[in-house]
């Protein structure tokens, strides 16, 4: 939605028709993309206060929607061990950002996890 200035509406349904869908990871991304959506304000806010010295405009798209997704996991999907959204982000990092990606979002979501939690 970002790449494409689209509303959620308009890309999912896209998504879905040409990607092999499977109803557990349609149920999923659908998940995903109306949480980051529904709290984006406050995921970049958080995500401005904790990546120091970062304009959220700075990161790569890449980066910045793997952390959005990341910290959504992490305060609002009570069902998943904050450990296995950091990991899974990790490995999105890897696969999709730069070499630097990976140990960048795994500090950030890190701080999140325990600082957020805590309140």
């Amino acid at each position: 939605m970002e790449f494409t200035n689209q509303r959620e509406k308009e890309v999912v349904p896209l998504f879905f028709t040409h990607l092999a869908s499977h109803k557990t990871v349609d149920d999923f991304a659908n998940r995903l993309v109306q949480g980051v959506g529904q709290y984006q304000g406050e995921i970049d806010k958080l995500l401005k206060d904790y990546s120091e010295h970062w304009a959220l405009e700075r990161l790569s798209s890449v980066d910045r929607n793997i952390l959005r997704i990341g910290i959504f996991e992490i305060l609002w999907c009570k069902d998943i061990p904050s450990k296995v959204s950091i990991n899974e982000a990790i490995e999105l990092g890897k696969k999709f950002g730069t070499e630097k990606s990976s140990s960048f979002i795994n500090g950030i979501l890190d701080k999140i996890a325990h600082s957020e939690k805590q309140k």
